[in-house]
């Protein structure tokens, strides 16, 4: 059945409110297993796989019993071998169907990078937009157990670099349906990243199918001392940063981009054109990192708007340790942004 108006683009609800007869509170994982579920009701193309999508935990809830209720033909367990079947679900997007790939986590999507960036990503330009790839690639990102250096790597930076790809990285509930349905029914290859540490957040969720456009971002709090972008679960510490700082005196605005690719630049630009201090704050490594790219159209497009350098907080320049202790250090948070904060106004 077609997409076409079966959804609209709403207004979030605050975090703290619950406006409309059609919203409840529930979980990041259900908001993705609601927005799966429902796309699979409203859309035969649609079908889910990978590793362990069928298991009796559902990937964190999110695919939870999806296969009993849909079927083991459209939800289904899939080998160990990325490559080949991540060219498997660019072969059913190239004929018509809307494959939602779970890596379930992000060092074994490196294992497709040839099908993903030689492939998904190049079909559609290089048969001049006759071709489409509307396909989905999930994968959960960051700290979880001690998940330690190969299982838990942030690499949304490189495919950021690559054209013809999709990215996308929620931060709230709402954001996790609303965006998740977007990339099931945009015509393009969509990288969709989840923070492991975000499954148990809860916000205000619609019941019914809605969208949230691709870059777009949304403003969480308004401020004028200090801008702080939040990618991801960093959106989340910056919040809780800025209601710290609100303590001090310090009055900093918050900035979630929600899409990477496309990534909403007025945004950020107006925000610095009120504050004239940015921070950005990412859950993957500084060296070569989102925060460099956004930094560098900060100081291309708005130059004459700052009154202090530039801070980008991220990992520590290392692979990830499995230490509980050790991944305290190498993990930003609330005490890195606060910090960044006093450094840029001198407090």
């Amino acid at each position: 059945m077609p997409w076409t108006n079966l959804f609209v683009e709403r207004k979030e609800p605050p975090f703290d409110q619950d406006e409309g007869k059609d919203l409840r509170k529930i979980s990041f994982a259900e908001a993705i297993r609601e927005a799966l579920d429902q796309a699979l009701e409203r859309d035969k193309r649609v079908f889910v796989m990978g590793q362990g999508v069928d298991a009796p935990g559902g990937l964190w809830g999110t695919t939870l019993d999806l296969h009993k209720k849909h079927g083991a033909k459209r939800v289904f367990d899939v080998p160990l071998s990325e490559n080949a079947l991540t060219g498997v679900a660019i072969g059913a997007a190239l004929v018509g169907m809307r494959p939602v790939f779970v890596h379930n986590r992000p060092d074994f999507i490196l294992l497709s990078m040839d099908q993903i960036v030689n492939h998904a990503a190049k079909w559609s330009y290089m048969f001049g937009g006759k071709v489409k790839v509307p396909m989905v690639i999930r994968s959960v990102i960051c700290r979880g157990w001690g998940s330690a250096a190969q299982h838990s790597q942030a690499l949304h930076s490189l495919f950021m670099h690559i054209p013809g790809l999709r990215l996308v990285m929620p931060s709230t509930a709402y954001d996790a349906k609303g965006l998740l349905i977007s990339s099931i029914v945009d015509e393009n290859p969509v990288i969709f990243l989840e923070h492991r540490w975000l499954f148990k957040h809860t916000g205000y969720v619609p019941t019914g199918l809605y969208s949230i456009p691709f870059g777009k971002g949304a403003v969480r709090k308004e401020g004028n001392d200090v801008t702080i972008i939040g990618i991801s679960h960093m959106a989340v510490e910056a919040i809780r940063a800025a209601a710290e700082l609100q303590k001090e005196g310090i009055d900093a605005e918050v900035i979630d981009l929600r899409t990477l690719k496309p990534l909403d630049t007025g945004i950020i630009l107006e925000s610095l054109k009120k504050t004239g201090r940015l921070i950005i704050a990412d859950v993957g490594w500084k060296t070569g990192g989102v925060g460099a790219e956004i930094s560098a159209i900060a100081a291309e497009c708005g130059f004459a708007d700052l009154k202090a350098p530039i801070l980008r907080i991220g990992c520590l320049d290392t692979p990830t340790p499995s230490s509980y202790v050790l991944e305290e250090e190498f993990y930003p948070g609330v005490d890195d942004i606060v910090q960044a904060a006093r450094q840029l106004l001198k407090k």
